[in-house]
């Protein structure tokens, strides 16, 4: 007979399986693949690879690069198969039985679940009517919870909202518990709180190359921490559990990252230019965002997502969760496709 672990039947699986979507923008995925010079470096990088050979080399090659970037020292450093596995390892570290974790709602969905598979207890933080999160209300209740471990989402996804770095300083200055400040789509906000670490021994912040350099694929991303921090989440990670060709790919592309600056203030042009042209459509309510998506609700969501599927458009659609009731996340994509998905949504809702 077959013993599983309890409370599994209560962790839902992450289903990635998608439809072959025309214009695919339901997953904040970069549109672009790397820049030309970036590429040509990067398959230099792969033929030199050993293959049969622990990715030693290419994690500290990596390590070193971002610690010197951020002037930290290197044992501050930890890297992980997209942000989202440093994330779950520290929710294990911080969690366990008895443990709590506070975070805002909506915010990102495996919160909930690492806090599952960490058995610890998720004390939720609901955000108001504009998803913004108040700031004493949030120290107040990671107070009166005494929680081990707070997380912050900045910018917030789906919400794409944004806590000034003085707010994040005013709740690290306030808390005994650790911060996780999940930093996934910084790079198209641009006021980063990674400094704070150097003052504040109990923040953790969390990077990813997926989102601004494209290397959703590769899955990498990194977490900057306090030594103290980093050496009990590394006890956690599996011997070698990066693989030689992401680690190779990464490290290119922070060498080179410069090269995709231009792609990004593409993107964040082309965000303000679709909120300001979405601002227009009648009962349309556009929340503001600084990331690389944008957050809408319509009393006819259900009937616009079905929409844009028969078009073969692929958009974000939170269906069944009440607090992002009627809304849709639409990723930013190239000129054409966002032209394309705002005819279509402006034609949709003006004839109903």
């Amino acid at each position: 007979m077959l013993s599983f672990r309890k409370n599994l039947e209560n962790i839902p699986i992450y289903d990635g399986v998608e439809k072959n979507y025309r214009v695919k923008i339901n997953a904040n995925e970069s549109t672009l693949n790397l820049p030309p010079l970036v590429e040509e470096r990067v398959f230099g990088r792969l033929s030199h690879l050993a293959f049969n050979r622990y990715p030693n080399e290419e994690y500290y090659d990596l390590i070193e690069q971002i610690a010197k970037n951020f002037s930290v020292d290197k044992s501050q450093i930890l890297l992980g198969n997209g942000s989202s596995e440093i994330i779950e390892k520290v929710f294990q570290v911080f969690g366990g039985e008895g443990k709590k974790i506070i975070f805002p709602q909506p915010s990102f969905s495996m919160y909930k679940i690492y806090a599952k598979v960490a058995e610890a207890e998720s004390v939720i933080f609901n955000l108001d009517k504009k998803f913004d999160l108040n700031v004493d209300e949030f120290i107040k209740k990671i107070r009166e919870e005494n929680v081990n471990l707070a997380v912050i989402c900045n910018p917030n996804n789906p919400t794409g909202n944004i806590l000034s770095v003085e707010d994040i300083e005013k709740i690290l200055s306030s808390i005994d518990c650790t911060l996780l400040l999940d930093e996934a789509y910084i790079e198209f906000h641009g006021k980063s709180a990674v400094n704070l670490v150097k003052k504040y021994k109990n923040l953790i912040v969390a990077r990813t190359f997926s989102k601004a350099y494209g290397l959703a694929g590769a899955r990498v991303g990194y977490m900057i921490s306090s030594k103290e921090i980093t050496d009990n989440v590394k006890k956690i990670f599996m011997p070698y559990h990066m693989n030689s060709l992401s680690l190779a790919v990464a490290d290119i592309v922070f060498q080179m990252r410069d090269e995709f600056v231009p792609r990004i203030q593409i993107a964040v042009s082309e965000r303000e230019r679709m909120i300001k042209r979405l601002s227009e459509i009648k009962n349309l309510e556009v929340f503001p965002s600084r990331t690389n998506f944008i957050l809408i609700r319509h009393e006819k969501a259900d009937e616009l997502n079905e929409f844009f599927e028969s078009l073969g458009i692929g958009v974000r659609f939170f269906k069944g969760n009440e607090s992002l009731k009627n809304c849709l996340r639409i990723s930013i994509g190239t000129r054409a496709e966002n032209d394309e998905v705002f005819d279509a949504m402006k034609n949709f809702l003006e004839e109903i």
